[in-house]
Parts: structure tokens; sequence; C-alpha cells
């Protein structure tokens, strides 16, 4: 690991002597509940010495922020604790505490062997292709994605098209989203036999007038503009509406749905064709 460089006030360093991606995925979790922008998460992985964890401790006491850590290694996750006390840091151990409940209540001990989390088999390597595959074929930039994927999610702009794929994605499904525009004739691509799931994603008008009102204020943009008028937004529906009808594609209103109930419906859809 290279030695780490001074951050700002706004950065969560997450660690592990694996990957880390199980710390960053609580700390991404734990940001989604604030409103604070400018917040970000640094990621170290693959620790081994003592040395590494003094110098990660030192960069996060220098800036000010805090540490998230997976350790399985015990000398370890007793450096962090007592470099991350002598500077005044706040460490927080994601894993230690589950282990610890698990050798008290069952009698057991760890092998302490970094990574078993995600162990290179088969199905680690399915779920990392997925999630490549959607970000690659992310809101239509490649129509060849709409022939590959196993889900294409389609709708307007904000019906959660990317989070739903990207969740979708970490349970191992090829998805891919493209947007709906009156203006912009779908591709081919669309309407091609390959034994995908087409999904239509729908919001209600209300509901859309204030999220596009809310997305432009935070990009500075004028509530007036044209992207969150009334009359722009219930035109793009219609037409969103229309093309599904002629694919005859099962659609899902996502005006009170969060993320992990839409998910749940569509992988029930596809189990359902196989």
């Amino acid at each position: 690991m290279s030695e780490p460089q001074r951050q700002s006030d706004r950065t969560i360093i997450v660690c592990s002597d694996a990957v880390g991606e199980t710390a960053e995925a609580v700390a991404k979790a734990t940001l989604r509940q604030f409103t604070q922008d400018g917040i970000r998460i640094k990621r170290y992985g693959h620790l081994r010495t003592e040395d590494e964890i003094a110098a990660i401790v030192r960069e996060s006491a220098e800036g000010g922020g805090f540490i998230a850590y997976t350790l399985v290694q015990p000398e370890l996750r007793e450096m962090m604790r007592e470099e991350a006390s002598k500077r005044g840091v706040r460490a927080v151990d994601v894993m230690g505490p589950m282990m610890q409940a698990y050798i008290d209540t069952f009698g057991s001990f760890p092998k302490r062997q970094p990574g078993l989390l995600h162990s290179m088999d088969d199905n680690y390597f399915r779920r990392m292709e997925a999630i490549e595959f959607a970000v690659r074929y992310d809101d239509g930039k490649d129509a060849r994605g709409l022939v590959e994927a196993q889900i294409v999610l389609i709708g307007v702009s904000r019906t959660s098209k990317t989070p739903l794929s990207i969740f979708l994605s970490h349970k191992g499904y090829k998805v891919a989203n493209l947007p709906l525009m009156p203006e912009v004739k779908p591709p081919a691509e669309l309407r091609m036999e390959a034994g995908k799931l087409i999904v239509g994603l729908q919001m209600q008008p209300e509901r859309m007038l204030d999220v596009r009102t809310e997305r432009l204020k935070s990009l500075g943009l004028p509530p007036s503009a044209a992207y969150a008028a009334q009359g722009r937004i219930q035109t793009e529906l219609d037409y969103a509406s229309q093309l599904m009808k002629e694919l005859g594609c099962p659609v899902i209103d996502v005006t009170n749905r969060a993320i992990e109930e839409t998910a749940g419906i569509i992988i029930g859809m596809l189990n359902e064709m196989n």
C-alpha cells in the first residue's frame, strides 16, 4: 500500500485485510441516512502490516474524519484500536462485535482468514461481472446491452433506473437501462427477442415533479426549467406509457416503493419466466 495522502475533513476511510467491500457498503448505507453532501469514502484493501495501519490512522487524524474497518487478523485489529486511541481518531470495527457475539453464543472460533466473505468462487465472479455490466450499459450508453441483458429497465428520467440496476447487479443479474424521451426513438435492440425481461418503471406525475425539482436544486439550476415543468413531465410519462403498451412489458409504479421492494418484484417476474 502506498503512503496515504492527507485528506479533507470530509472523508471516511474504510480499510480491510481483504477487499474492504463490506466496510464500504456499511459506510455508504450510513451516508444515505444523511443529507450532507461532499463527504467521500476512501478505501484501502489487503492490509498486511502494522505500519500500514499506523499510516491510515495518521491520515485520518490529520484530516479529521473517521475510520470504518474490517480486520480479521487480531494483531491488526489491536493495532487499529491502539493507534486510533492514541491519536484521538474514531475507528468503527464493522465485523468485530458480530464475530465476538458468535464466539460467545456458539463457542466456536473464527478461521481468521481475510477475504472469506468474498471467496473467489463462481458466484463472486458472476456478481462482479454483473456490476461491471450494469455500469457499462447504464442510461442507454450502448444499445448492445439491451440484447445481452437479462433485465432491461425502461422509464423516463428519475424513475430510479440506475440505482435499481446496480442493486440487481449485486444480486448477480445483468441489467441494462434505457431512458425514454419523446424526441428520441428507442433503438431497434430494445425490441429484439433475446429471452430478456423488459420492465417499465412509472411514477405519479406529482411525485415526479417533486423529484425533478429537487434534482434541479441540487445542480444549482432554477426550478422553472422545462425538465421540471408539469406539462413536460406529463408528456414524457404519456409517451413512456404508450411505448410500454406497445412492447407488452410489465409496468411497476415506483412512486412509493423502496428500491429493494421493486427489485424483489422484478426478480419474481424473472423467476416466473424461467
